[in-house]
C-alpha cells in the first residue's frame, strides 16, 4: 500500500483539481483568525493540499506539534504562526516529491515569519520509533487525512502515545466509513488513494484508539463525503464515509464511562481567539463565565492539559454518582421489580 500512496501522491496527483472524491479536500468553513495565516503560506504548497479537515486547535503558543503525513506542508506552515518563535513543528511524510515540496519552501516562510520553528522528516508514520524523536516530547499531535492510508493503523497509534507528553493530544481528521470496507474497495488504488479504501469502520478506530491507551475519545466536527466521480460511484455501493476529526488526550486516569462526581467547570474566556466559549468536543460548548457541569474524564480533559489556566475548576473526585447524565450509556438492569414475559434464567 506504501507504493500505491506514493504513486498516487507523487507522480499522478498534480494538484488539488485532479483529485476525484470531496474526500481529501477542506470543506469545513475556515475560521476568520485562520485566513490570515494560509495566505501566508506559499501558493504552490496551497495548491498541493490533500486534508480532510483543519487541523489547528486552540491554545497552541509555545507548543512543541508533530505533523503525521505532512505532505507538501500546509498544516505544518500554519501551525508553525501559531506556536510561534517558541514553540517548534516537526512534519513527517513519506513521499519525497510532496516533502521536497515543503522543503523547497522552507526558507520563503522563514523570512516571511521572522523565524524559523519547522522541521521536515522523511519517515513512515507506522514507524516513529525509527526517527530521532523523543518519547513523551510532544504538546500536541496532529494528522490531516494520512492515517486512513497507513495499512497498520494500530502501530500508528502507539507511536503518537509513546510521543506525546502526559495531557497531551491527537488531534486530527480523517475518514471513517460506516461499516467495514470490503476488500474490493480496499484493494482499488484509486479508492486508496483517495482516502476512502483504507477507511476504517467507525466503532473499530475507537476500540482501536482504546487498546492503544486513549480511553476516551472525543468527536470535535464531521460531514459526510460524496463520491463525485461516476465511474467510482458504482464500486462504493451503498458504503457511506464521513470526514470526522478526533481529539484524543493521552490521561492515565481517564475512565471508559462519562462518571458524575458532581464536578463543574468556568471557562474564563481567556483563550485567544475564543472568548465567547471554548469547544471541546461536539457536545461540550463551554460559554463564558457559566458554571458548566461535566464528568470526570471531562474536568481531567481541562484540568490536567494545557487548557489548565483558562478555566475554574468546581469539586473533585470524594463522592461518585454513577453515569453522568446524557453521556449517552443507561444503567442495563430493570428498575422495578418482577421478571418480565420473556426473561429467562440466564
Amino acid at each position: 500500500m506504501h507504493d500505491i500512496v506514493k504513486e498516487y501522491y507523487g507522480k499522478e496527483l498534480g494538484g488539488t483539481a485532479d483529485l476525484k472524491t470531496s474526500a481529501c479536500c477542506d470543506a469545513s468553513a475556515v475560521p476568520v483568525w485562520l485566513k490570515p495565516l494560509l495566505a501566508s503560506i506559499h501558493p504552490d504548497v496551497l495548491s498541493h493540499y490533500y486534508g480532510c479537515g483543519l487541523v489547528c486547535p486552540a491554545l497552541l503558543e509555545g507548543c512543541r506539534i508533530l505533523d503525521l503525513g505532512c505532505g507538501s506542508g500546509r498544516d505544518v506552515y500554519a501551525l508553525a504562526q501559531l506556536v510561534g518563535p517558541n514553540g517548534l513543528v516537526v512534519g513527517v511524510d513519506m513521499t519525497r516529491e510532496q516533502l521536497d515540496l515543503a522543503e523547497t519552501h522552507r526558507a520563503y516562510h522563514a523570512e516571511k515569519f521572522g523565524y524559523d520553528n519547522v522541521k521536515l522528516l522523511h519517515g513512515y508514520i507506522e514507524k516513529l520509533d525509527e526517527l530521532d524523536l523523543q518519547p513523551g516530547s510532544f504538546d500536541v499531535i496532529v494528522s490531516n487525512c494520512v492515517v486512513n492510508l497507513s495499512p497498520d493503523k494500530d502501530a500508528v497509534l502507539r507511536g503518537v502515545h509513546r510521543l506525546l507528553k502526559e495531557g497531551g493530544e491527537f488531534y486530527f481528521s480523517d475518514v471513517y466509513a460506516d461499516r467495514r470496507v470490503p476488500d474490493a474497495v480496499r484493494h482499488d488504488p484509486i479508492l486508496y488513494g483517495e482516502c476512502l479504501g483504507g477507511a476504517l469502520y467507525w466503532k473499530d478506530f475507537l476500540r482501536l484508539a482504546y487498546n492503544t491507551g486513549f480511553t476516551d475519545p472525543r468527536l470535535t466536527e464531521d460531514r459526510p463525503l460524496e463520491v463525485t466521480d461516476p465511474v467510482l460511484a458504482p464500486r462504493v455501493g451503498n458504503l457511506k464515509f464521513f470526514s470526522a476529526t478526533y481529539r484524543l488526550f493521552k490521561l492515565v486516569d481517564l475512565e471508559t464511562a462519562c462518571e458524575d462526581y458532581g464536578q463543574a467547570v468556568i471557562y474564563r474566556g481567556t483563550i485567544t481567539n475564543h472568548p465567547h466559549r471554548f469547544i471541546l468536543d461536539k457536545h461540550h460548548a463551554i460559554e463564558v463565565a457559566k458554571v458548566f457541569p461535566v464528568c470526570g474524564n471531562t474536568w481531567r480533559m481541562l484540568h490536567e492539559s494545557r487548557f489548565a489556566a483558562h478555566f475554574d475548576f468546581i469539586g473533585n473526585f470524594d463522592h461518585h454518582y454513577g453515569l453522568f447524565d446524557g453521556c449517552g450509556e443507561t444503567i442495563p438492569f430493570d428498575m422495578e421489580q418482577g421478571l418480565s414475559e420473556n426473561s429467562g434464567c440466564c
